[in-house]
């Protein structure tokens, strides 16, 4: 299974974006993802085309399971 956080934010400009994370561990907690948006927010090292990240909105884990077949 692969995994990835998609963590959502509101900007300066009141416009949402989002930030995905591929192959993150399937146990995260709330706590963890809550911490690392805390985080994310407080450096303020991103910066959108509506602004700076100036709080949080929602966060996801998705679960994608690959099934592989051989066929050559």
């Amino acid at each position: 299974m692969e995994y990835t956080l998609a963590m959502t934010f509101l900007t300066e400009k009141g416009e949402k974006a989002t930030l995905s994370i591929s192959g993150v561990k399937a146990d995260l907690t709330k706590d963890q993802v809550d911490a690392l948006m805390n985080t994310i927010v407080a450096k303020n090292i991103f910066l959108t085309q509506t602004g700076a990240l100036i709080s949080k909105s929602e966060a996801k884990l998705t679960e994608r399971k690959i099934t592989k077949f051989e066929v050559a």
